[in-house]
């Protein structure tokens, strides 16, 4: 029987402290890039940090991403975290492309508009997290040049 997907995660979820709090009975299985898609924001009136990190379809582009072998239990708590109870986000199926050759696994898209920056705060959180998980240097540095807004906004 093969392997059930696995999960990719993205932005803040690319850190292994916060998988291993969110999903604490699942493993990480490899990481590896969502090409043909791309990191952007959206869905700023749904969060009071403004925009949240999304995934969109974008030829050419690609996110990299970390490869978890969730638990139902721990799929079920994620899902809550990432606010499938109320429609923030949705589960696709996606093709990532790892050392191995590629992985289908699901990931979650925000079920809003995109558009608007992210605060500083938060867009140094993704980096951060993305460091963490093992990104190449240059994604991270993407990361953290890409345009934001104050704080304070």
């Amino acid at each position: 029987m093969p392997p059930s997907p696995a999960y990719a995660a993205y932005a803040t979820n690319l850190d292994p402290e916060t998988m291993a709090r969110k999903a604490p009975h699942s493993p990480l299985r490899s990481t590896g890039w969502l090409l043909g898609w791309r990191l952007t924001f959206g869905g700023e009136d749904r969060s009071w940090q403004g925009p949240i990190a999304t995934v969109v379809e974008a030829p050419g582009e690609q996110v990299y991403v970390a490869l978890y072998d969730l638990t139902e239990a721990d799929e079920a708590r994620l899902d809550a975290s990432e606010g499938m109870d109320i429609g923030l986000f949705r589960k696709i199926k996606v093709r990532v492309q790892t050392l191995d050759g590629d992985v289908v696994a699901w990931t979650y898209v925000l079920d809003d508009y995109e558009g608007g920056l992210p605060t500083a705060r938060y867009l140094g959180g993704l980096a951060d997290a993305a460091e963490a998980g093992g990104a190449p240097h240059d994604y991270v540095l993407d990361l953290r040049g890409r345009a934001c807004r104050s704080n304070d906004a």
